[in-house]
C-alpha cells in the first residue's frame, strides 16, 4: 500500500478487520517490520487522538518516529505555486517535502480544510503534493476532505459491538458554534457504504455531503424518523458542504438545537450505541446523559484508533519489504 486516503486503498474490508482483531490480541506481533525504519508524522493542525494513537501504532511496529508540528518550531510554509514569497512564509512546501522525505521511510500528514474555497479543499492540494513529490508512502492522518484512520476505527468498533448481521447505522448532523470540516462525516459515510450495514444520513437541508462519499446512501431530513430502529448513532457536526448551496460552502447555516442528540432521539432507537469521534461539545452535539450512558462507545472508539493505525502502517511496511 503506497497511499491511504480512501476505503478502497485498504482492499478487502473483511481481511483488514481480521488483521485488526489479530493486532488487538497482540499489538507487537509485527514489531519486526519497522526495524531501522522511520515514520515522519507531520501536523499542520492540532491533534490529540490522532497524534497519540499513530505514534503508539508506529512504536507497536518497531518504527522510529519523528513528529513535526509545522506551526510550532518550523519555518512557515508556503503551499501555493506562483506566489511571490515576500511575506512571513520562509520556505515552500515543494522544497520542504523532498527534504523531509530524505529523513524517513513513510509519511503521515494531517491538514484541515480552509473552508473558504471548495475547489481547493476538495482537490487535496497539500496531501497531493506530499504524494507527488516525496517519493515515499503517504497516509492521511486527516485531510481537507477525509479522515480514514477515524472511519476505520469506527468500523472496527461497530464490528465489535454489533449483535445482528446488518445493523442500522445513522450518521446525524448536530449543532456546533463553529464551522467544521466535512472530513469525518465524509469518511464515515464512505466506509459505512463499503461495509455491510444499513446506512442512513440525517441532517437539515443544505448540509448534503458530496456524492463522492455519501453515494446512494439514504438521506433523511427528519432526524426522529431517521433514528427509528437504529442500532448505532454517530453524531457529528459539519459545515455546509456546498453541494446544493455553493455560495454557502464552509458556513454555519443552521444552529437548531433540537438536533442535539439526547434521550428524546435515543428513545426511538433499538437501544442504540452512541458514537462520536471526539472532541465533543457536550450539550450541543450530545447531552451529558447520552455520552455518559452505558451505550456510549466514545472511549472504546478512541482506543481503536491505535488499532486502525497499526493495521494501516503494517500494510505500508509490508509494501516496503
Amino acid at each position: 500500500m503506497k497511499t491511504f486516503l480512501h476505503v478502497g486503498d485498504i482492499g478487502c474490508l473483511q481481511t483488514a478487520l481480521a488483521e485488526a482483531r489479530e493486532i488487538k490480541a497482540d499489538r507487537y506481533k509485527y514489531e519486526h517490520l519497522g526495524h531501522h525504519r522511520t515514520a515522519l508524522l507531520i501536523f499542520f493542525n492540532n491533534s490529540l487522538r490522532t497524534r497519540l494513537s499513530t505514534q503508539k501504532a508506529a512504536r507497536n511496529l518497531g518504527l522510529d518516529v519523528i513528529v513535526l508540528d509545522v506551526n510550532q518550531g518550523a519555518w512557515k510554509l508556503e503551499t501555493e505555486r506562483g506566489v511571490i514569497m515576500d511575506g512571513d512564509k520562509s520556505e515552500h512546501l515543494l522544497e520542504a517535502i523532498p527534504v523531509m522525505a530524505s529523513y524517513c521511510d513513510l509519511i503521515g500528514v494531517r491538514t484541515f480544510a480552509g473552508l473558504t474555497d471548495r475547489e481547493a479543499d476538495y482537490s487535496e492540494r497539500i496531501l497531493g503534493q506530499f504524494i507527488r513529490y516525496s517519493g515515499k508512502p503517504v497516509f492521511s492522518m486527516e485531510s481537507a476532505t477525509a479522515h480514514p484512520l477515524q472511519a476505520f476505527a469506527d468500523l472496527i468498533t461497530i464490528e465489535e459491538h454489533r449483535d445482528k448481521k446488518r445493523p442500522k447505522v445513522v450518521l446525524t448532523w448536530a449543532p456546533h458554534p463553529r464551522a467544521l470540516p466535512q472530513a469525518v462525516p465524509n469518511s464515515f459515510a464512505e466506509w459505512m457504504r463499503a461495509a455491510d450495514v444499513d446506512l442512513v444520513v440525517t441532517h437539515p437541508e443544505g448540509y448534503e455531503l458530496d456524492p463522492l462519499f455519501v453515494g446512494d446512501a439514504r438521506v433523511e431530513y427528519d432526524q426522529m424518523r431517521a433514528f427509528e430502529g437504529a442500532d448505532f448513532v454517530y453524531a457529528k457536526n459539519w459545515s455546509c458542504p456546498g453541494v446544493t448551496r455553493p455560495a454557502d460552502y464552509g458556513q454555519v447555516i443552521n444552529r437548531d438545537m433540537s438536533w442535539t442528540v439526547g434521550s428524546r432521539q435515543m428513545a426511538v432507537t433499538n437501544d442504540a450505541h452512541f458514537m462520536h469521534c471526539l472532541p465533543v461539545r457536550r450539550n450541543m452535539i450530545v447531552t451529558d446523559d447520552v455520552i455518559e450512558g452505558p451505550r456510549s462507545l466514545v472511549i472504546p472508539e478512541a482506543a481503536n484508533r491505535e488499532i486502525s493505525a497499526t493495521v494501516v502502517l503494517k500494510r505500508i511496511l509490508e509494501g516496503l519489504q
